[in-house]
């Protein structure tokens, strides 16, 4: 993989490029770019929920999110690479197997929200989505291993079912929408 940082405040930016992983510039507004920068947000959203009071188990396993989502930005950063691997995005559907399996059946839509952490659930959610769009995006312009869009995808939907759980954690429940609150008030 491409080389580690030693200087930091280069300059080779100032003129609105970015050096990617492979020794290649491209614009900062690129497409390739814009998702790094998604994946990037999403890690330290991660890193933020993974500051909350979790369960051991659910913290080892958030951790190991976050190497797999610095392997996604790695791939993302050379074009042409492969760091990502079906056994990482099948971590996912076993985790949302096992997770989702602890949980009542939703029957009514749920808001963002309860304790902090299943609240940062939800944060880290949205932005795995944006970053799941920005990746979709760049696979319509450019040849990336469909593994990437399925990974993000899997993860939002168990940061989702985390939310759930996270809340149930802090002795909670779902915050659930009110169908017409907003118009009785």
């Amino acid at each position: 993989m491409g080389n580690r940082l030693s200087k930091i405040a280069t300059r080779t930016g100032d003129d609105g490029t970015t050096g990617l992983g492979d020794g290649s510039r491209t614009d900062k507004h690129a497409l390739r770019v814009q998702a790094m920068g998604d994946v990037d947000e999403l890690n330290s959203q991660m890193g933020l929920l993974l500051c909350e009071e979790l369960p051991s188990t659910l913290r080892d396993e958030l951790v190991t999110v976050q190497h797999d989502l610095f392997d996604l930005g790695g791939e993302l950063s050379i074009p042409g690479f492969v760091m990502m691997t079906d056994a990482q995005v099948a971590r996912l559907d076993a985790l949302l197997e096992k997770y989702n399996a602890t949980l009542p059946p939703l029957q009514e839509f749920i808001l963002p929200g309860g304790s902090r952490a299943a609240a940062q659930s939800h944060v880290c959610r949205t932005v795995c989505r944006r970053a799941e769009r920005s990746i979709v995006a760049l696979a319509r312009e450019e040849k990336i291993h469909a593994r990437l869009g399925q990974y993000v995808n899997r993860l939002s939907d168990l940061l989702f079912v985390l939310s759930r759980v996270l809340n149930r954690h802090a002795g909670g429940n779902d915050v659930l929408w009110e169908k017409g609150r907003s118009r009785d008030s």
